[in-house]
């Protein structure tokens, strides 16, 4: 099988790569842009394998994504490329619309077009496999509600509404057009490789730096954490066995406070790596003004993948978190290169 993934030098898609390298007889052409946030060390320990190849390319340039499609000849293509952080689209929505909407629909147009020109068996075997995140359900009120396939969608950030944009266009390419599609709606992601922009490897590297742990608001709100390698697991069940035409929600079951998330890091730091000064981590923590439109509780309804597809995340949040931050303890040289100078773990998305 060749799998085409977009975005796979990112975080996520990296993950995915690794796992069907690793795991599979499958080819993989990797697409991606490496923007600041991506990055191909990400894939060093499988880079050198022959059935993976790399294509530095821009979903929304028509002429190279669609050479690229027709030249490797995917059996699926996993849409993975996105800009993907709330706060840099709270100060700069334009590249969240260019990417995650226009890059969207020249990516269908020219799966599409590569589809239609298919026998009638490869045709029925293709897929187009969109992934995206719980946040273009929007908030959820209530304690004990959770985000469902049939959730309405209320996207409350640009990056959430350009992310539930390129949903709705995905799906209408395969009512209108018939591209066999699937889509996967995930809850937060975290584990090793991320870019340390994001909230658990931000206040790994700011205790370790002995800098402030920045909390919005008070830091009750809440998210169901996913380690990325049972993502990278759940979405390959998906685009090789999910139903066409189908919406799978993937959860961890590990709903936590920001603040649970923050102290939690802090205790496993105060045991792998002590203070000099003796103090302990916690004392870093500081409360900042909250995000604008920041939702209160996401919280994925998992049971329709697992009861259809037999997936279910090996990982608790507790063994998660403690992989996580020993990654991050031994790969601090990576923390340093991928951060390139565009990002110093500054306050981003606080008013435009």
């Amino acid at each position: 099988m060749k799998i085409l993934v977009t975005g796979g030098a990112g975080f996520i898609g990296s993950a995915v790569i690794r796992h069907i390298i690793q795991n599979t007889n499958n080819h993989v052409l990797n697409i991606d842009k490496l923007t600041y946030a991506g990055n191909l060390e990400s894939l060093k320990e499988i880079d050198q394998y022959p059935n993976y190849e790399f294509k530095q390319i821009d979903i929304c340039d028509t002429e190279q994504i669609t050479a690229a499609i027709d030249a490797f000849q995917p059996n699926a293509i996993m849409h993975l490329a996105a800009e993907s952080h709330v706060d840099r689209s709270i100060d700069g929505p334009a590249a969240f619309i260019q990417t995650n909407i226009v890059g969207t629909y020249t990516l269908l147009e020219a799966a599409r077009k590569y589809w239609m020109g298919l026998d009638a068996e490869a045709q029925q075997n293709f897929r187009f496999h969109h992934i995206s995140t719980d946040e273009v359900y929007g908030d959820l009120e209530g304690t004990t509600d959770l985000f469902t396939e049939t959730t309405s969608y209320a996207p409350s950030s640009p990056y959430s509404a350009s992310k539930a944009s390129s949903d709705h266009l995905v799906r209408a390419w395969h009512r209108t057009y018939g591209l066999p599609v699937i889509v996967t709606n995930c809850s937060n992601n975290y584990g090793p490789y991320h870019f340390p922009e994001k909230l658990i490897p931000l206040v790994i590297l700011n205790a370790l730096d002995a800098k402030p742990l920045p909390v919005y608001g008070n830091g009750q709100q809440i998210r169901d954490w996913l380690f990325v390698e049972d993502h990278a697991r759940a979405l390959y069940k998906v685009v090789t066995e999910g139903v066409v035409g189908e919406t799978y929600n993937i959860g961890g079951h590990n709903e936590k406070q920001n603040i649970e998330v923050v102290k939690t890091i802090c205790k496993i730091l105060n045991e792998l790596k002590p203070q000099v000064n003796g103090q302990t981590y916690e004392s870093l923590i500081t409360f900042v003004k909250d995000r604008p439109g920041h939702d209160l509780r996401y919280a994925i309804d998992a049971t329709k993948i697992q009861n259809e597809l037999g997936w279910t995340p090996t990982e608790t949040f507790e063994t998660g978190i403690r992989k996580t931050v020993q990654w991050y303890l031994n790969n601090l040289d990576w923390c340093h290169r991928v951060q390139d100078g565009s990002y110093q773990r500054e306050r981003l998305g606080v008013n435009s």
